[in-house]
């Protein structure tokens, strides 16, 4: 079992592994467990045996090569580092999560070769998977070994996709939740005076995502038409163990929201200005 232990940063905990490559050379991994360390320890101590029971020395993409004898679990990590190019950050930090702690790891104890996999060997995976995690999870799982299967066909490593003839789990049903103008106001008057203030407005009054709220530039304000324009958002993604911050545009082009109050409330906020205007809600998105 490889060596490992929690790490605390940021008040996350943060699992630390430590082991040596295919070449001898000592190597530290650093993985997200999204667990806050106030009442998480025992959370986090389970995943960190988990872990370190389940990992396997990863091989270097670049010394894997593209053949009949090449192991089902290898081709997904040699699939992850070709569509990297091809997708953005964020989708690739969640199919690097997926494949790596989940879909390798699996099929590595194995040993499966690609070209002998099959769809039942797909299908006691997702079973497999079922007694840990909830349908939707599985699905996502699916969807990134059939894209790596569909490539395999692609450059004729095999003849056809297994993924195609598994059944995969239904989906669960989504049920939103969402708070009560007494909880709104509970929120806010919590919040109020802290730095948290202005991102659980526009939350509330807008409707806006965390991704959202934390894009918003000051050319997304125009004072004259009384508008606010959501158009840029800033994210967090956990790539090879390390968080990033990834900015992009929204691939909608933006939407408008037409009350002022909220913006007012931040331009007082950064300026010190005190200013009043009626409040009219409309939003157009």
């Amino acid at each position: 079992m490889v060596a490992g232990h929690l790490q605390e940063k940021n008040d996350f905990y943060y699992i630390v592994l430590s082991y040596k490559d295919a070449a001898g050379k000592r190597k530290t991994k650093w993985e997200a467990t999204g667990l806050s360390v106030k009442r998480n320890k025992k959370k986090a101590e389970a995943l960190l045996l988990e872990r370190r029971r389940n990992f396997m020395v990863p091989a270097a993409p670049a010394e894997i090569r593209l053949d009949d004898d090449i192991l089902f679990s290898d081709f997904m990590l040699k699939w992850l580092e070709v569509t990297k190019s091809t997708i953005q950050i964020t989708t690739y930090a969640s199919y690097q999560g997926m494949v790596e702690r989940v879909i390798v790891p699996y099929f590595r104890k194995r040993n499966i070769k690609l070209v002998d996999l099959k769809a039942t060997d797909l299908q006691d995976f997702y079973t497999k998977q079922l007694e840990r995690v909830k349908a939707n999870s599985v699905i996502h799982y699916h969807a990134n070994i059939h894209k790596a299967l569909k490539y395999a066909v692609k450059i004729d490593l095999i003849p056809t996709n297994p993924a195609d003839k598994v059944e995969r789990p239904k989906k669960n049903e989504f049920k939103g939740s969402y708070y009560s103008a007494d909880e709104i106001h509970a929120l806010t008057e919590i919040a109020e005076g802290t730095k948290l203030e202005i991102p659980v407005l526009l939350a509330s009054f807008y409707g806006l995502r965390r991704s959202e709220v934390l894009g918003l530039k000051w050319d997304a304000i125009d004072f004259e038409a009384n508008t606010l324009e959501i158009k840029h958002i800033v994210t967090q993604a956990s790539i090879d163990g390390k968080k990033v911050l990834v900015q992009a545009d929204r691939k909608d082009g933006g939407c408008l929201r037409d009350d002022f109050t909220a913006v007012l409330h931040i331009f007082r906020f950064f300026v010190g200005v005190s200013l009043r205007i009626k409040t009219d809600v409309r939003v157009a998105c």
